[in-house]
């Protein structure tokens, strides 16, 4: 209740730019702009904005329009990496917890339930993200954050470190970014398939596996839970 309460209060951050698209997009067209870095790191292509969600393992530079911080764990922010593809026009959404002092300054410090308004097309809203079971890895008053990121009416929703919580219910996506890994964020495959479920989406891309947690072959059995009730699609790390 208290989630959906602070949803009321909302900051917003607003551009000039309008990214209207004249085509109806569908969930797996925009599924198709996804690039997985590596653990909970992505690329998304919204129109002409790049949005890098927790950028770690960036091996080329590029101009990210904005770059989205869950939260403050080596393998989740790099301002390293961060230096690689941020720029004067670059805006980084980031918790308070996130020490950042890099070159381009230009960030916004979140907080669950923020949400901020990028376009005619595009929207960023913040929601929690922690463990219910491992909780000395992350605590709900960390105020560690996941996103929805909804680009034309298509929501995409990163859930950021985190087990399956009861927000999940109160959550709509049409893409889910979720982890698979058992040892930091969910305890087993099928809570990760469970709340593919709880968010209704018709599309799921596992991540946070196979580096530090987690096995390549996790994915079978999560694409098996999720048969007949959402699309798996595993992607290529490094892409």
């Amino acid at each position: 209740m208290k989630y959906l309460l602070s949803l009321v209060f909302v900051s917003l951050f607003v551009t000039s730019k309008t990214d209207k698209t004249t085509t109806t997009m569908t969930s797996e067209d925009l599924a198709k702009n996804i690039h997985w870095i590596q653990q909970a790191g992505f690329k998304i292509e919204a129109g002409s904005q790049k949005i890098y969600i927790d950028p770690v393992g960036i091996n080329a530079n590029d101009n990210a329009s904005i770059v989205l911080i869950t939260h403050a764990h080596g393998d989740h922010f790099s301002p390293a990496d961060i230096a690689k593809i941020a720029n004067e026009n670059t805006t980084i959404y980031m918790p308070a917890s996130c020490n950042y002092d890099g070159k381009y300054k230009a960030k916004t410090i979140v907080k669950i339930g923020n949400k901020y308004i990028i376009n005619d097309s595009l929207t960023i809203e913040v929601v929690p993200a922690y463990n219910v079971v491992k909780t000395k890895f992350h605590q709900h008053n960390d105020n560690f954050v996941g996103y929805i990121i909804t680009y034309n009416g298509i929501k995409i929703y990163h859930t950021g470190d985190t087990e399956r919580i009861p927000e999940m219910k109160n959550i709509t996506a049409n893409i889910i970014l979720v982890p698979l890994g058992q040892t930091y964020t969910m305890n087993n495959v099928e809570e990760a398939a469970n709340a593919v479920k709880d968010v209704k989406a018709e599309i799921a891309i596992p991540m946070h596996f196979g580096l530090y947690e987690g096995k390549t072959s996790d994915t079978i059995a999560f694409k098996q839970y999720l048969e007949g009730a959402a699309k798996v699609i595993i992607l290529e790390k490094g892409k």
